[in-house]
This record gives structure tokens, C-alpha cells and sequence, in this order.
């Protein structure tokens, strides 16, 4: 295993603390004879207990291991990789040197346990090339990942040569792409000692607009939107605003479900981030993705600043947006900013600064979202027209009138009318049954 793990050149950079590797390390020392049985015998196990927190966090089945070297080829951005993301396989000399890869590869999904396993009386190589996995909730794991790793493991494993080898992962990474961004549709970031760091969001919700009961004009302007922006052409920077609980958010999550496949991705970024923006996106420029950066319930006090690194990014700053960035927001302001009725007193303060000047600093935030949408609380009519919507696709057995008697009364008790307290009222009517 260890020879064909050195012959590797394209995919070298593949961490040295990888289950891979420390298989290797260990097949060399078996080989070589620098352990004993118990030693190694319990190396394996380690790395077994890895590959097999790994499968459980991706929902792998069948030949785990043919699974885990998929994941590894599909997640390992170097520059040959990220090329065909971009373009596809052109002809070039890296091609050789990738095809020379691939031909290690194929010996690595088709390697022979059976001489470690015999010598150390184990099966847990034979166990795992053959394994049947817990069934498991979608929620529990990336079910989109999933379907794509095991799918082509099971291509990859049948290709006859590296030529066929190199068309099924060349074909894969310019459809979908490699990595985390190739993955995943949503991501959080951290800072990891001044580095910025993603991280997927494997348990997002599957909504979709249609969930969405009501607001058709308003789904209407950001599918508008947000195909422009999938498509490459021109479209704007995008706030939802208006009450709360009237399914701004929702709104974007569903997009980015809905348009995932084309190559739509989520960046969730809070408050206290936005210093950061500018570090994402240059991370992100250059990647054949379109990535939507989500703040949700957006809003800043007077004493609060970050705004200023928003507006620069937007539109201002001395490097220009890349057209493969927009930002959604979602907020319960429309002005974002808090305004004090000072603000609109135009007289010169102690420190010789107009009010004016105060108030147009406030509103120049929000004037660089060029698609603004408004949701707005339902009206009583259109209140009990979500709730009955709600409830017959949960199949609650109420009739109209019952169904209005109990959304007035749930509506008093919560504190007013929105698709969220809506979806309240139908929980608990489910929770009678």
C-alpha cells in the first residue's frame, strides 16, 4: 500500500495524518517487520475507528474503504483538480501526471488485505469492503454527499483502465466540482488564529419555495434574482425585510436548495464576522461557484460599526466584488441601522457635523442592496388561508371552520398573525393526534 501511496505526484499533498497514510505506515512496518502482531493489530483498529466515524458522518454503504478513496479524490484541491472544476480536461502534460495517479489509485481500490488479515488473524479489512450501514436519517448526515460519493465509488471501482479512470473523475469535478464548495450547498466560517476557516452545514433544512405558503410576489423577485445571478448575468445584492416570522429566511434557504445543482452555494456569516468578508471572498473569486453570503436578522445599533465593513465590500472599496458574489440579507429593519429622531434634526452638533450627514451615512447601507423585498404580516383572510394550507398538507382532519376558530385563538395567545405562528398552531394540532 505504501509504494503506491509514493507514487502519487498530482494528489501528493493528501495529509500525512490521513487514515491513508497511516495504513501505509503501517502496511510498510508489517512488511518490514518493525512491530509485533498486538502492535500493529491495534494500529488498525485505530485507524478502522476513523474510517468508520468518517462513513458515519457521510452515510458511506457497501465497500467503505473503495468509499473513503473516493472521498479523498473528490475532496483534494490541487491544481489539476481545480482546473477541471473550471474547465474540464484540456489536453497538457499534468494530465500524464494525473493518469500516473489514477493508476495507483485503481491498485488502492482493488488492493489484497488478505495477506495482513491471514498473518494477524483479523477481518476488519474483508468486514469493511463488504458493509452494510445502519439506516440513518437524512439529518444525521449530508444525504446529497452521500449519493455522490457512493455513486461514483461504484464507477470508479468498474473503470477497466486510468484512461477510463481519468474520464469518470475529470467528468465529475467540471460537474460538480471538488472540495467542500463541491460538496456541500451551505457553510459557516470561524477564525482559527486569524485564519478564516469553513465549515460545511450538513443538517440544513430541506425547504423548498413551495413550502412557503403566500408571497408570491415576493418569491417571484428573488427566483428572478437569484437566476440571473446562477445564469451569469447581472443581478443585485438582496434584502428581505419586514416582520418577523413571515419566511424571509426560509425564503433563502429554499433558494439555495432549489439552486444548489447548478452550482449555487451559502456562506452564513454573523455580525461579529464581517471583518472577515473580505478575506472570504478573495478566498472564493476564483472558484466556478456562485456564492451567496447569507446575514440573517440583519441590524445595527448606533453604537455598533460593522456596518462599515459591509458597505465597503458591497460597493466603495478599492477591490471591485467579483461577479460570482452577491449578499443576502434578511432583517427585521429596513434601514438596517438604527435612526434616532436627532438624526433628522439638520442642525450642526457640538462636534460641527450636520444631522443630515448622519442620516445619509445610515441609509447609504441599505441603498446598496439594489433588490430589496418586502414581507409583510398576513391579513386576517390570508392568515387563516396559510393555516389551512399548513393543515392539509399535514393532514390534519379539521374543517375550515374549526381550523379558523383555532388559528383565533392561537393568534391572541402568540401575539399575532405570520406563517411561523401559523406553523406553530399546526405542530400543536399535530401533537393532539
Amino acid at each position: 500500500m505504501y509504494k503506491e501511496i509514493a507514487e502519487f505526484i498530482s494528489y501528493g499533498n493528501i495529509p500525512s495524518d490521513s487514515i491513508l497514510y497511516r495504513l501505509g505506515d503501517i502496511f510498510r512496518d508489517f512488511d518490514e517487520g518493525r512491530a509485533s502482531d498486538a502492535e500493529l493489530t491495534r494500529r488498525i483498529y485505530t485507524e478502522v475507528h476513523r474510517l468508520l466515524a468518517l462513513a458515519t458522518d457521510y452515510g458511506f454503504d457497501g465497500n467503505l474503504w473503495q468509499n473513503y478513496l473516493t472521498f479523498l479524490l473528490i475532496t483534494d484541491e490541487n491544481p489539476f483538480s481545480i482546473t477541471c472544476e473550471k474547465v474540464g480536461a484540456n489536453d497538457g502534460s499534468v494530465n500524464e501526471f494525473a493518469k500516473n495517479d489514477f493508476r495507483a489509485a485503481m491498485k488502492l481500490f482493488h488492493y489484497d488485505f488478505g495477506p495482513i488479515e491471514q498473518a494477524l488473524g483479523i477481518n476488519v479489512f474483508t468486514v469493511l469492503c463488504n458493509y452494510k450501514a445502519v439506516v440513518k436519517k437524512d439529518l444525521m448526515y449530508n444525504h446529497a454527499v452521500s449519493e455522490k460519493v457512493r455513486s461514483l465509488s461504484v464507477r470508479l471501482a468498474a473503470a477497466k483502465d486510468e484512461n477510463e479512470f481519468f474520464d469518470i473523475m475529470t467528468g465529475f469535478y467540471k460537474a460538480f466540482g471538488v472540495g467542500m464548495f463541491g460538496l456541500n450547498k451551505a457553510f459557516r466560517i470561524s477564525d482559527d488564529d486569524g485564519k478564516v476557516v469553513f465549515h460545511p452545514i450538513n443538517n440544513m433544512e430541506v425547504v423548498h419555495l413551495n413550502d412557503l405558503v403566500g408571497y408570491e410576489e415576493q418569491k417571484k423577485q428573488l427566483v428572478e434574482n437569484t437566476e440571473a445571478f446562477v445564469e451569469g448575468r447581472g443581478a443585485n445584492n438582496c434584502l428581505l425585510y419586514g416582520d418577523s416570522g413571515t419566511g424571509k429566511s426560509t425564503s433563502i434557504k429554499a433558494i439555495v436548495n432549489e439552486y444548489y445543482d447548478q452550482g449555487l452555494r451559502m456562506i452564513e456569516i454573523y455580525k461579529h464576522q464581517m471583518k472577515d468578508i473580505s478575506t472570504v471572498i478573495s478566498m472564493i473569486k476564483n472558484r466556478n461557484y456562485r456564492f451567496i453570503l447569507y446575514m440573517d436578522d440583519l441590524s445595527f445599533e448606533n453604537f455598533e460599526v460593522e456596518y462599515k465593513y459591509l458597505k465597503a465590500v458591497i460597493e466603495g472599496g478599492v477591490e471591485t466584488k467579483p461577479d460570482n458574489v452577491l449578499i443576502y440579507a434578511t432583517s427585521n429593519r429596513r434601514h438596517l441601522i438604527k435612526e434616532d429622531w436627532s438624526d433628522r434634526d439638520d442642525v450642526e452638533g457640538n462636534a460641527g457635523i450636520f444631522k443630515s450627514d448622519t442620516m445619509e451615512e445610515k441609509l447609504s447601507l441599505v441603498n446598496r442592496f439594489g433588490c430589496q423585498i418586502n414581507y409583510s404580516k398576513p391579513n386576517q383572510k390570508d392568515f387563516f388561508n396559510i393555516v389551512k394550507q399548513l393543515a392539509h398538507r399535514n393532514h390534519i382532519d379539521m374543517t375550515d371552520e374549526e381550523l379558523e376558530k383555532e388559528a383565533n385563538i392561537w393568534e391572541i395567545r402568540r401575539g399575532g398573525m405570520s406563517g411561523r405562528t401559523a406553523q406553530q398552531l399546526i405542530n400543536y394540532l399535530k401533537g393532539k393526534d
